[in-house]
Parts: structure tokens; C-alpha cells; sequence
């Protein structure tokens, strides 16, 4: 059977889908030769002088890897030329990045990770590159500001990930489904290998960080502890799997069912609503888990309906199976009524 690359998959779809446009298949192209790069060189990490600290802090208070720098570059450097964008948004740059005089611009803006889990590179563990696309709201050809980058999650045109692990994966949405394409190295393409992804109704896996459990509010101790308890009608307890790297245990739980939960904690003040970024890594999660059937909250509201004040802000998020997220939602409205 003749295996399908994602640029046709784009193509494919471009009459169900009029923002497919040759812009957006161009925008895509890129990016995904800027995943291959980085894949190349996160293969032969080991190899390379590539591993370990800059000896820089980005605008989260984080060190910053050597393949996050490396990764974080490639992304810019390609999509900065490829004439599709107005601006982008890295977690590693303090600012918005505005295309340079010299390159053709668009109306497309790009924000994302772009190394996910960095903390862990070191020790060989699965990473990822999170994107998410916006469409521009003004075309009055003036200079854009960071109010236009400031837009709600529902307004994404798509949204997705690659993952670096046993094998390479990119998992994206453009609105019509969640469609995952596996590199096959032989011929340098992603080709379709998980069509039409859907999480299960319920999982059996709950991802968390129990070593904060002393940090969290009442509402969050009480739903790891339901997830840990004993009732065969719902197939608990759960089993504890966490990787500490978003994109590996979104993406297990995606495909096998389960909760990732990464909720606020009180270990630093000048974090209260945690560490997970909105806008590059909770967004584009929430649209991918909505668009395979599952769900995403902040613990009181819909993850994709949060307005964004600033660039680098940070949310709670529950995200995984349906009906595993209603259970905390659930949990804090209970809490909320006593």
C-alpha cells in the first residue's frame, strides 16, 4: 500500500480545509524540515558536542540546554525566510521575534517549544517540539504588536508536536482530526502511520509529579488520591507513569488513554499558576486533546478559552481522556460549592 507523506495529506485535504492554502503547505514544510534538522543532530547527541548547559538562563528562569539553542535557532532561521509569517514566538526569547526586513512576510504567526523536556536530554529520554499556528486579526500592513499574539487557544488554525524517541514522530491538527506521520529514515519523510487519532473515552494511566504532592491545593491532592484508590467499577487504581517530559507523556497517554497533570503548586511564589507555559505548550496540547476526543482545563475553565495577558504566561493543566478530566473538573467545583 502506498504510504502517504504529510505535505500530501495537506494537499488532500485542502477543499474540506480553505486555511490549507499553498501559505499554510509552505508553513508546514518548513517546519518540518526544521524537525528533521533537529532530529538529525538529537540522534547523534552522544556523538556531538551537544549535550549539556550553555551556561545561559532563558526567559524562564531555566538553563538552557545546548540542543535547546541549537533547536530554538534552526526554527527561526528557517521560518524566519519562508514568507509566511508576521512573527513568532519561542519559550527560549523573552520577545516576540519579527521577521527581518529583508524576508517577505505573511500572515501567519508561529509559536512553540522548541526543544520540550530539554531537562532530560542528557540522559537519552524522548523529546519533543511543540508549534502552534495563529492567523494575524489586522492586515492594515502596520508593524505587529504582542496584543495580536495575545489570542485565545480556540482561535488556532493548528497546532502539534514531533517527538524524538524510538522512532520520530509528528502528531498535528489542522481542525479536522489528529493524524500522526512516523520518519522513515530510508527516504527522509513522515509518512501517515496513526490516521484519525483517537484517545480513549477513559485511561488507566494518571501522569504527575507526586514528589510536590505537599505543594498542591486541597482539590489536587484529593484527585490523585481518587486516581490511586481502589474501585474496580472504574478501573482503578490507575497506574503512575511519568516521564517529566510533556510531549512523552502527552503522547503515550494520547495513544494508550490516561491524565497528564502538571497543577499549582505553592514550592515558588513567583510561579502560583505553575510551570507550564500557555501559549507554547498548554494551547496547542489542549486543541490536539479536544480535536482526538479528550479534554483540557486549568482545573476550572476550558484550556482553549483562557485569554492570554502576556506572552510567557503560565497555567495549571489537566489534559488527557474525557472522562478523566471531568473527574477534575469535578473535584474543584465540588470544592468550589463548600
Amino acid at each position: 500500500m502506498r504510504q502517504v507523506t504529510v505535505v500530501e495529506h495537506l494537499l488532500l485535504r485542502q477543499k474540506e480545509r480553505p486555511m490549507a492554502s499553498g501559505r499554510f503547505t509552505r508553513l508546514l514544510t518548513e517546519l518540518i524540515l526544521s524537525a528533521k534538522i533537529i532530529d538529525r543532530e538529537v540522534s547523534k547527541a552522544g556523538l556531538l558536542d551537544v549535550l549539556g548547559a550553555t551556561g545561559e538562563v532563558n526567559i524562564q528562569g531555566e538553563v538552557v540546554q545546548k540542543l535547546d539553542d541549537f533547536a530554538n535557532q534552526v526554527i527561526i532561521r528557517r521560518m524566519e525566510r519562508a514568507g509566511v509569517l508576521c512573527a513568532m514566538v519561542s519559550e527560549e526569547n523573552a520577545d516576540f521575534i519579527g521577521i527581518p526586513r529583508q524576508y517577505p512576510v505573511g500572515d501567519y504567526i508561529l509559536i512553540f517549544d522548541p526543544l520540550d523536556g530539554s531537562a532530560n536530554i542528557d540522559a537519552n529520554v524522548s523529546i519533543g517540539t511543540i508549534f502552534s499556528i495563529y492567523r494575524r486579526t489586522t492586515f492594515d500592513q502596520q508593524a505587529v504588536s504582542v496584543g495580536e499574539l495575545l489570542q485565545k487557544g480556540s482561535m488556532q488554525v493548528a497546532a502539534g508536536y514531533i517527538i524524538y524517541g524510538s522512532s520520530t514522530m509528528m502528531v498535528y491538527t489542522a481542525g479536522n482530526g489528529v493524524h500522526g506521520f512516523t520518519l522513515d529514515p530510508s527516504v527522509g519523510e513522515f509518512l501517515l502511520s496513526h490516521p484519525d487519532i483517537k484517545i480513549p473515552e477513559r485511561g488507566r494511566i494518571y501522569s504527575v509529579n507526586e514528589g510536590y504532592f505537599s505543594y498542591w491545593d486541597e482539590p489536587t491532592r484529593n484527585i490523585v488520591n481518587y486516581f490511586k484508590s481502589n474501585d474496580s467499577a472504574t478501573g482503578r487504581p490507575y497506574s503512575s507513569r511519568y516521564i517529566g517530559s510533556l510531549v512523552s507523556d502527552f503522547h503515550r497517554n494520547l495513544i494508550y488513554g490516561g491524565i497528564f497533570m502538571y497543577p499549582a503548586d505553592s514550592r515558588d511564589l513567583r510561579k502560583p499558576s505553575g510551570k507550564l507555559r500557555l501559549m507554547c505548550e498548554a494551547a496547542p496540547m489542549a486543541m490536539i486533546a479536544e480535536q482526538a476526543g479528550g479534554l483540557a482545563t486549568d482545573g476550572k475553565q476550558r484550556i482553549l478559552d483562557i485569554e492570554p495577558q502576556e506572552l510567557h504566561q503560565r497555567v495549571p493543566l489537566f489534559i488527557g481522556s474525557k472522562s478523566d478530566v471531568e473527574v477534575v473538573l469535578k473535584f474543584y467545583a465540588d470544592a468550589a460549592k463548600s
